[in-house]
């Protein structure tokens, strides 16, 4: 199970709308000068994603939660992003390679063949958005904000 806490934004009949904060993924690393993957993230716009979850319990703005989803489901839904568009680009371009002889030909299959393997992947995408499988589910619920206290003494 793939786990993230998140920041509830607000709840309304059984619907939460939470924000989730990316996180790089060498946060705990300490060779951050040499790291490739640390200055793509930092040339990328900080982003935040919304995502929607049902909850029967009532919760509050500032609230943190966590979420999960399946790895499972995780992995099929990171096949179809980017494997059918892929499948399509290489068969595309072979169909054409094998039918026209020209390279030319080869890169409009390969961008026809990509094309239809984006539509592909966005119709089953579709298909599958619904199922309880794919959908993040909400496993700890933290204390609301009002209920945390700090004494100074």
């Amino acid at each position: 199970m793939m786990k993230e806490w998140a920041t509830v934004i607000s709840w309304q009949n059984g619907i939460a709308l939470l924000r989730c904060e990316p996180h790089s993924g060498c946060g705990s690393c300490h060779a951050r000068r040499g790291c490739g993957s640390h200055l793509l993230n930092e040339l990328g716009p900080e982003s935040e994603h919304h995502l929607q979850v049902a909850i029967l319990q009532p919760l509050e703005p500032g609230q943190r939660v966590e979420v999960g989803i399946s790895e499972g489901s995780l992995l099929r839904s990171a096949l179809l992003v980017y494997l059918t568009p892929l499948v399509g680009l290489i068969a595309g371009g072979a169909l054409f390679q094998f039918l026209f002889l020209a390279d030319v030909y080869t890169a409009l299959g390969s961008i026809s063949g990509a094309s239809l393997g984006f539509l592909l992947a966005r119709k089953l995408a579709s298909r599958i958005e619904g199922q309880s499988a794919y959908q993040p589910t909400v496993l700890q619920i933290g204390l609301p904000p009002a209920a945390i206290r700090i004494q100074q003494q």
